[in-house]
Formats: structure tokens, sequence, C-alpha cells
């Protein structure tokens, strides 16, 4: 058999998918025969065998393991397909591969994971011996096996045991590893093995916590005993000689001395902080020590830093196999970042605070803060790396300058650890600061990068300083002439950027006497980008007009608006607009600030290009969100602020942008997806939507014919929902020249034209999202052409909405169409009922109307979004409750959910497999119960409480001694997918909120109808947090 299962696993890696797919099936057909996962094994175990075959040979075998091995794994088909001697016979081989020094290092970690899986099912009781083995192997093996051991302890506490399993083995495994990570004699990269092991504990043990909180506790304070000197004592040893770039490429004994101390170091670093995001309580007696041996080893560690990536261009971020990180850089972020979670400790910052004050009658120089800061400067310096690139990309210098990128470095870091002694300390951090830039510019040794990461450090602090709302222009006032312009005059285009950048935020911070200098800096902005030769510096003051312009008074920034649109026109003109597409950060930059320049005096766009350079960009960004949302919120202020000046400036307007907008949807073929026409259909909608009323005269004929082409094609859902929107507002504004306008190409009318296009969205073809917005367009149709000018084709069209929501699913699609029967039931609830009694909607089951329209609302109703949209389905919900009609009792709707009695994750499979379950209520309850939701949700509103990953097990843990959150969200803690997985229960999360006036009328609803017989009935059937609600309001 081994031979034929050889000759089908290599055939499931040919590239011809038929082949491959026959010999996937052959192996599935397999699974039944007792001899297949032997023989998988045995093929996996077998040196002479291929190594690609070999490790397919595990793959299978693990997929036959999850679908066939116990009933408690997840993936279970249904069916044992191994008995209990044979399982034996497998754990033995595999356990044997992935302890072996013999094996490929893939085919062991494959090994190691299929047993992390057998384990979840098997260990202890069928497998009784395994953790025993794996401890006993960890002191008799050598470094090879070694490796394998550890490999398979890792997958055990990351995927094989589970809370019960783990806490059993907990103490012979933490010792277990312990000894690794101690012993001298072994590797550096195993020691660093098995303290990344131990860190993955932390999350099991925090699962362990949640019902045995003083257990594991008091384990972890014993377990720390051991493990914290061993940490402070890692973190304190020095590096050892740096290898050179030769020694790096031959990877001889220096380079694997050097990667094994920094790759054991991060672990530990890793380790601290984990015990500080889980055992916050547990480090604080140690926490000076570590505060003390990180502030020294990052003292230690700058200068190699600079020699690796500040003077040469070594490679960074590189990891091992087994996901070891192991160069300096990596090392560097994690110190920092470690320094700043001590930056928390109570002891620490007393510790700090007393030295700073002995330190205070001394000179600024001399305070611990100048200390960090000249550190934080070091490390902010622009690396060999990022030079290259930002030269050559001016978009990555863009994105790394806003913080809008995943690439997290030590200079990243470090203005994270800037804004958190900014905010701790604001005024004592400016002032060292601002006398170590002095320093730093008066010494003719200072190289521009140490010149530039100063100026990077105080952006970073003046930013933070703002956003405290503190004035810098006092304390700052020296330091922009002593510092920052010669910066904006040197040589090197990163200093004379980053001096730019400086004075922008100097101006923007500055509350009073700013105007001159905005004047100023703006003047000197638009020459260099004119006239400057490097596209760094070019870009960066394109980013500083925008707080120039903030900065001055409204008659100085006009005088600016048309300087400031002719420069981004003429740099725009220089760029490649192929190019620029791509460069989304740098058009993005370019948008921003012709839009603060526009928004000065929105008149502009009439008298100037500034619209044509602001669609220019629109059309090279259409395929950008955040380009196009950038685009959306310009094009809307200006069409509120023209409009709001008068139908004169607004008939300007449309004058102007029109034809080109309308000109776009005759751009490239629309049944396909065009970035284009979207962004040209969302700006006409935006165009109607704050228009005067009514709109310009030959509006509707401009707009029109395109909308309806555009409605009756094959568009995507997007264009259709936008276009349908847009004719919704031109009515809205405007229904006489809509209602009275003459499609040229056949005549007709346009009520008609409007029913036409409602009949064909509302019709079999159209899916639910792209029709999603007619509901509005027929309710503003029904409500501005009256019955009577609609007449028969009143009832005609209410019945197809009727019909058509029998069959809704998207819940857009179902709130846009039940909201135009709302909107008539505001009036003419009684009517709207009667009508719907005579609808039949044929189907499986033949319904009325009534049936069909209240099922959908009342069960869809607290889904509902936007304030105006809430309130009306409000108001016509209590006017069909006022009529007390009997028919209501009648039509049986969903009720409460019914809970499920097991405790298991609802996955999507089990979902589907299982749906949910509710109780069957009549229509007159469901709509007391929605209408006291719609109370609740406004009156005492819950809102998801995520502790931003820091789980700390202690129940009451001293506040005191630990301040300051860590402020990153570990989207890996067990604590936080717990919470998150809490918050799918949508009560606890989906907070919809009505106006002050809604919840008045709600609340006096309910006192109304308090004492009313038919409500005192059906107040009995309303479960206890709906009473709870109801006597609350009743008490206030």
């Amino acid at each position: 058999m081994e031979q034929q299962i050889m000759t089908l696993l290599g055939e499931t890696q040919l590239p011809a998918e038929g082949p491959r797919q026959h010999a996937e099936r052959q192996l599935e057909q397999l699974y039944t025969n007792e001899a297949f996962p032997i023989s998988l094994a045995s093929i996996a175990s077998e040196n002479s065998v291929p190594l690609n075959l070999r490790q397919s040979a595990l793959l299978v075998l693990k997929t036959f393991v999850l679908k066939g091995w116990s009933p408690t794994l997840d993936e279970f088909g249904g069916q044992v397909l191994i008995n209990d001697v044979n399982k034996e016979h497998v754990r033995k081989q595999l356990l044997d591969i992935a302890t072996s020094g013999l094996n490929d290092r893939k085919v062991k970690g494959a090994a190691s994971f299929v047993i992390s899986k057998i384990a979840s099912a098997d260990f202890p009781d069928a497998w009784p011996d395994l953790l025993p083995a794996l401890v006993d192997l960890v002191p008799r093996v050598d470094n090879d096996r070694l490796h394998g051991v550890l490999t398979v302890l890792g997958d055990l506490v990351d995927d094989g045991f589970n809370e019960d399993q783990f806490f059993r083995s907990a103490r012979s495994l933490v010792k277990c590893l312990f000894d690794v990570a101690v012993d001298g004699g072994r590797k550096l990269t195993l020691r660093a093995l098995a303290v990344s092991v131990f860190r993955g504990c932390y999350d099991t043990l925090e699962m362990v916590a949640e019902v045995h909180q003083a257990d594991v506790k008091e384990f972890m304070s014993e377990a720390l005993t051991a493990w914290s000197p061993i940490f402070v004592e890692v973190l304190r040893l020095p590096l050892p000689p740096t290898p050179s770039q030769d020694d790096e490429e031959r990877a001889g004994e220096v380079f694997e001395t050097w990667r094994g101390f920094i790759a054991l170091k991060i672990q530990v670093v890793r380790a601290l902080e984990k015990t500080m995001a889980v055992f916050p309580t547990l480090l604080i007696a140690q926490s000076l020590q570590v505060f003390s041996a990180t502030w020294a080893a990052l003292a230690a560690h700058l200068a190699p830093y600079h020699t690796f990536y500040i003077y040469e261009d070594r490679q960074g971020r590189l990891e091992d196999a087994d996901r070891l990180p192991y160069t300096l850089d990596f090392l560097i972020l994690e110190e920092l970042d470690l320094l700043r979670s001590l930056l928390g400790v109570r002891p620490v910052k007393k510790e700090l605070m007393n030295y700073m004050e002995q330190a205070a009658p001394a000179s600024p120089e001399r305070e611990w803060i100048a200390d960090v800061l000249r550190l934080l400067v070091g490390y902010s310096q622009i690396t060999t790396e990022e030079e290259g690139l930002w030269e050559i990309d001016v978009n990555v210098f863009l994105s790394e300058e806003s913080s809008e990128t995943a690439n997290y470095t030590p200079r990243n870091a470090c203005s994270d650890l800037v804004d958190m002694i900014s905010s701790w300390l604001p005024s004592q951090a400016l002032k060292s600061l601002l006398a170590y830039v002095r320093t730093v510019f008066q010494d003719g040794d200072s190289s521009w990068r140490s010149k530039e990461s100063a100026l990077f450090i105080l952006n970073r602090m003046l930013g933070e300083y703002h956003e405290q709302g503190k004035d810098v222009h006092a304390m700052m006032a020296s330091a922009y002439s002593e510092n920052v312009q010669p910066a904006m005059l040197s040589d090197e285009q990163f200093l004379r950027s980053r001096g730019f950048t400086v004075a922008g935020t100097i101006v923007k911070a500055s509350t009073g006497q700013s105007n001159q200098v905005a004047e100023d800096l703006t003047q000197k902005s638009l020459k260099a980008i004119r006239d400057d030769s490097s596209d760094i510096v070019k870009v960066s003051c394109i980013r500083v007009l925008r707080d120039c312009i903030d900065a001055m008074s409204r008659p100085q920034a006009k005088d600016f608006q048309i300087p400031v649109v002719t420069v981004i026109s003429e740099y725009l003109s220089s760029q490649d607009l192929d190019e620029l597409a791509d460069n989304e950060d740098l058009l993005n930059t370019m948008v921003e600030t012709l839009r603060d320049a526009i928004q000065v005096d929105a008149i502009l766009c009439l008298e100037s290009a500034a619209l044509d350079v602001l669609f220019t960009m629109a059309s090279q960004g259409a395929k950008n969100m955040q380009t196009v949302d950038i685009v959306e919120e310009a094009f809307m202020s200006i069409t509120e602020s023209i409009a709001a000046q008068g139908m004169d400036p607004y008939s300007r307007l449309c004058a102007k942008v029109l034809p080109t907008l309308t000109g776009a949807f005759d751009v490239g073929d629309m049944t396909s997806e065009n970035a284009l026409v979207d962004m040209a259909a969302t700006l006409l909608s935006v165009l109607a939507e704050h228009g005067t009323e009514p709109l310009p005269q030959g509006f509707v004929a401009a707009v029109m014919p395109k909308l309806r082409r555009l409605l009756f094609s094959d568009a995507e859902f997007s264009l259709h929902q936008m276009a349908t929107t847009t004719i919704k507002h031109i009515l809205a504004h405007d229904p006489v020249q809509m209602l009275s306008w003459h499609d040229p190409h056949d005549g007709k009318e346009g009520l008609e034209v409007i029913l036409v296009i409602i009949d064909r969205l509302l019709g079999p073809t159209v899916d639910d999202t792209s029709a999603a917005e007619v509901g509005g367009l027929a309710a503003e149709l029904v409500e501005k052409a009256g019955s009577e000018r609609l007449g028969p084709y009143l009832l005609q069209l209410l019945r197809v909405v009727a019909v058509r929501l029998s069959t809704a699913e998207h819940a857009p699609f179902i709130q846009s169409l039940i909201l135009v029967f709302a909107r008539l039931s505001l009036d003419n609830a009684k009517e709207v009922l009667d009508f719907l009694e005579q609808v039949q909607i044929e189907g499986t089951e033949p319904q009325t109307g009534l049936d069909v329209v209240l099922r959908k609302w009342l069960e869809n109703s607290i889904n509902f979004s936007g304030y105006d949209e809430i309130r009306q389905n409000i108001l016509a919900l209590a006017n069909i409750y006022n009529l007390h009609d009997e028919r209501l009792s009648r039509v049986q709707v969903q009720g409460d959910l019914i809970m499920p009695k097991d405790n298991r994750i609802r996955t999507r499979s089990r979902a589907k497999a299982v749906p949910d379950q509710y109780t069957i209520i009549p229509a007159s309850l469901k709509l007391i119960k929605v209408l006291v939701a719609e109370l609740a949700n406004a009156s005492s509103p819950v809102r998801p409480n995520l502790d931003n990953g820091t789980s700390k097990v202690e129940e009451g843990s001293d506040d005191d001694e630990w301040e300051d959150e860590p402020e990153t969200l570990d989207l890996g803690a067990p604590s936080t997918r717990a919470q998150l997985m809490s918050w799918m229960d949508e009560s606890k999360w989906n907070v919809r909120e009505t106006d002050d006036q809604t919840q008045a009328y709600l609340s006096e609803f309910f006192r109304h109808v308090a004492n009313e017989p038919d409500f005192q009935t059906q107040y009995q059937s309303l479960n206890e947090s709906e009473m709870a609600k109801l006597q609350a309001l009743a008490q206030m």
C-alpha cells in the first residue's frame, strides 16, 4: 500500500488540475483502510523517501486525524476511522519523527503539528505518557533532538492542550523549559526557543485563571520567582563581538553566537512584556531591576545599532525557521516597547520623579528625562535602508510621516515613547528636549541625521503638546530661529524637509501671534514646492500648507487660495498621472491640501481652476477609497457652502461641474467595474442632496437621461444605489421640475419615467443590493406626487412593493421597502392596514400583504439605521398600535431568541446546521417589544469595554502600583478574544441611538398607554429586561 500511496501523493502535486484532483479523491477513498494511517506515518519516517512526499504524507495524515481520529475534534467527520492499536502505532511513529535528530526540520515540524492535534483528543487518558516521555528526553538528548522536543512542546501548548490538560501538566512542563533556558551548555537558539514556549503558556494560563484564579496566581508567583532573576540576568548580558558583514555571509561561529544572543534576549523581553500584560502585580517587586536593565541595554545597544543600520546597510527584520527573530532591530523594538510599559509602573515612576526632583537645581540636561530623550533621538535616526527607500518612492516617505504604515520600526517606537512622556511630563519634557536640540545644532560634529532625528522627536512632542491644548509659541520662539529655520536651508533634503515639517507644527500649535509666522512659512513653502530639487521637500511643504491655512485668519488665508491651488496644479502637471494612481499617499496629501484651501472660501471654485484640479486628482484616485472619501468630503463642503449663498452661485457651480460628472458616464463600459463612474455618481448625488430648492432650471434635463440609462444597465450595485438616491434627492428638492420633465428619447414625462425605474428595480432581474434605495425613492414619489397625480398607479406601486418585500433578504433593502409603508402610516395607518389585507401574495403558502409586511417590518425594525428612518419607524408603529386593530393579533411573527442549552461556540458551519430558533408571538405583542427595545437603546446605552488587551488575571490588582494600561490591543490574548466573542451578542453592542424628541415621544407614548387594558395584557408577556425598562421609565 505504501507504494500506491506514494504514487498518489506525487500526483497530488501535479500542476494539471484533473490528475491532481483525481489523486486527492483516491486518497480520500483509502481513509477506511486500516493500513492507511500507518502507511502514511511509515512514509513520513523513511529518510530515503523524497522530502516533498514525506511532507505531503504528514499533511494527508493531519487531514485524516481531524476527520476520523476522535469525535472530540472540531472537524470530525462522524466515524472513527482507526482502531486503538493502530492509534498507538501512529502516535509512536510520529513522536519518533518529531524528536529524531536525523529528520529535516520541516518534516519534524509537520509531525509535531499532527501530534498536537492527536494530543488534544488523547492526552492524558489515551496517551498518558506523552508529556512524561518528552520531559524525560530533555536532559538526555543532543541539541538536534532537543529542538524536536521543544517544537512538540510548543505545538502542544499552542494548539494541543485544552485548559484542563495543560494545567494538570503545567508544573512539570514549566520546570522542563526552565532547565533548558538556564543551561549554558545548550545552543542559545534552543534556550530562546524554550523561553518562547514558556511565554506561549501564558495564553492558556489566562484561560485557566477564569475558573481557577487563585491557583494560577500561586503557580505563576512560584514560577516567576525562578524565572525573573534569569530574565534580568539575560537583559544585563553584554552583546558578544559584533559580526562583520563577511561573518554574516559566511554564517560562521561569530555570527551564530551573535544571532543566538539576540534571539535569546528578544524572547526574554517578550516574556517580560507578556508577564506585565497578564500578571502585572507579580513583577512589581522586580520592576526597578527590569527597568534599570532595560535602560542599560538600550544605552549599550545604540552603538552597534548605528553601525548596523546607520553607517552600514545590514539586513533586518529576520526570523529563523522556528519564527524566532534574531536581528538587532527586532531587539531594539522590543526593548523600547518594554521601556514604555515600565514607565507605567508606580515604583518606576516614583523613582524617576525623585531623581528629577534631586536634579532640579541643576541644568535641564542633567535630568533623567534628558537622558531618555537623547536615547530616543539616537534610535530615531533615519537608517540607510529608509533613506534609500524614501529617495526612490516618496509615497513610502509620506506613509511613514503620517504613521499610516504597518512597518513598525525603532523610529515609530520612539514616537510612541515620546507621546507617553509628553502626556506625563509635558513642560519638563519639552524644555529638556529643546535644550538638547540646541546642543545638537551647536555641535559642529553633529551629522544631518542626528539633527533630523532631534527635530523629528521635537515635532512629535509638539504635536502631543498641541493635543493637550497648550500654546508652544513662547517656548519655541528662539528654537524656531536657531534650529528650525537653519534646517529649512540645509543642503540635506531630509533635514530640509524636517525643518519645514516642524515649522508647520509650531504654527499649528501656537494659538497666539502665529499669523505672521504662518504667512511667512506659506510663502517659503510655495517657493520650495516650485523650486526645490527634492520631491521629499516638495511633498512635505504641501503637507505644511495645511497647517498654515488652518493657523491664518480667514482674510489672510483667502489671499493664499489662488497661489496654493496654482502650485498644486503645477506640481500635479509635473507628475506621471499613470504612476500617480498607485501613489495613494502622495495623491491624498495633495487632495487634502487642496480641500483645505478651497474650504477657506468655496466661491473660489467658481473663479479658478480649483475644481478642475480636484476632479483631475479624483479621476486618478478613483480606485482608492480614502481618496474618494476626501474628494467627497471636499465636494460636499463646497456644495453646501455655495448653495447656502443662493441660487445664482449654485447654478454657476452646476454649470461648471455637471458636464464633467455626467460626461464620466459616457467613459468606458458601465456594465463592468469602473471606479471613475462610481466616483462621478457619488459626487452627482452629493450635488443633488445639498442643492437649492428649487434646483436650477435644466438640472433634471442634464442628469436624468444619464441616470435612467445607468439604472437600466447591468452596472455594479453601488451605481444603481447611487443613481436611485440621486433621483430621490432631485425629487425632494424640485418635484415640479422633475415631474414635468419629458425624456427626449421616448417623450415620457418624469412621473412615468420614475415609475418605470421603480418597476425595474423591484423586478426579479435586479438583486436586493442593487435595489437597496428604491424604497426611499418610492416613498418620496408618493409624498411629492400625491394620490391624485398618481391615481391608479399608487395602489399598483404599493402592491409591487409588498410583493417584493416577501422575497427581500438584504437588510438595507428591507428597511427601504418598509419605510414606504411607514411614511404612509404617519397619517393613514388604518388605510395602510386595509390595503395590505386586500393584497394577495402567491407562494408556497399564499399570504396577505398584511402578513408579509408586518412580519418583515417587526422582525427587522430593531436593525433600522439613520435618525430620520428610526424616528419615522417609531412614530408609524405607535400609530398602528393606537388603532388597537384586532388583525394585529392574528399575524404571527418571530419573538425572542431561544438560547441553546449547550455552551459550544457557534461556528459558521454549526449555525448553518443548527439554525437559531425563536418563539412565535402575535404581531401586537412584537410591536410593543420593538418599541420597548427602542426606548431601552436610547435610555441606557451599552458600550463594549475592551481593555486594550490588558488581561490582568489578578482580580483586584493594585491599581496604585500599575497606572497606565498598554496602548495596544493584543488580539492574540485569550481575554481579548473572549470579550470579542461576547460582543457577538448584538444586544450588547448594536446600540442605535435616536434623537431626544423621539425618545420623549416614546416615553410619553408608554405613559399614555400604561393603564389601557390591552397594554396590561401585553405587558404580562414581556420578558424581565423589558419589564425592567418600563418600570424604570415609570419611576422617572
